[in-house]
């Protein structure tokens, strides 16, 4: 079954581009473009991609409103946000605005496919570097939402063991190699605590994990 992606961005030759590297892919289907966040929104809501590719700065709504309406849909795509900047606010508002993941319009071809990919998943799309600047972005928040204390103690000493391994950003593979338990095991754990949590992924996991303090920045060390 084919991952269907909606591109969004206000260059044609942008989007011309990315269509044509994302149809080489058998597993990928492009389902339609927009050039702004207004047609975005509508164009989600009708054509129901797995993935929206998302670019930040566009006339009227930009990226980061765009994201907003458009993870509020049900079901919800994954969103991806494209864009050229390398900039602390940009990470931290695309995240807090719902989005699953956050690349470069320079990633070369096989990592964006390959990002679609591991979002069109429900995996986070977080490099160390991003989780890095997360930490420091939440150290310097005010207190801002906690999880409900009844929430957390319904959660299993296992899960909130595997929660903190997702804020370091490390996959369903790499949390199973250090607690030495199979993939499946530890996807079954992440499906129960984003449950128990009431979160759509596991980008959200690591933004509350943060912002909420059960993790609280430096306490868990993240990879080079």
């Amino acid at each position: 079954m084919s991952i269907r992606v909606l591109i969004v961005d206000d260059d044609t030759l942008i989007r011309t581009g990315l269509r044509l590297i994302l149809d080489t892919q058998p597993d990928l289907e492009v389902v339609g473009e927009a050039g702004d966040g207004e047609v975005a929104i509508t164009q989600a809501r009708a054509l129901r991609p797995d993935v929206v590719l998302m670019d930040i700065q566009m006339p009227g709504k930009n990226g980061l409103d765009a994201t907003i309406a458009v993870a509020a849909l049900d079901p919800a795509p994954r969103v991806l946000i494209l864009t050229t900047f390398e900039v602390d606010e940009y990470v931290f508002g695309a995240l807090r605005s719902g989005a699953s993941g956050f690349v470069l319009k320079r990633t070369p071809a096989e990592e964006l496919i390959a990002a679609i990919r591991t979002v069109a998943a429900g995996e986070a799309l977080l490099a160390p570097s991003v989780t890095r600047r997360l930490i420091e972005a939440f150290a310097a928040q005010p207190e801002a939402r906690r999880p409900d204390p009844v929430v957390l103690q319904e959660l299993t000493t296992r899960e909130a063991e595997i929660w903190r391994h997702i804020a370091r950003g490390l996959s369903n593979a790499e949390i199973a190699a250090e607690l030495v338990l199979s993939t499946l095991t530890v996807k079954t754990h992440v499906t129960n605590l984003l449950t128990k949590l009431h979160l759509r992924d596991r980008t959200q996991a690591v933004v509350l994990a943060y912002e909420s303090g059960f993790v609280a920045p430096g306490e868990v060390d993240d990879r080079p």
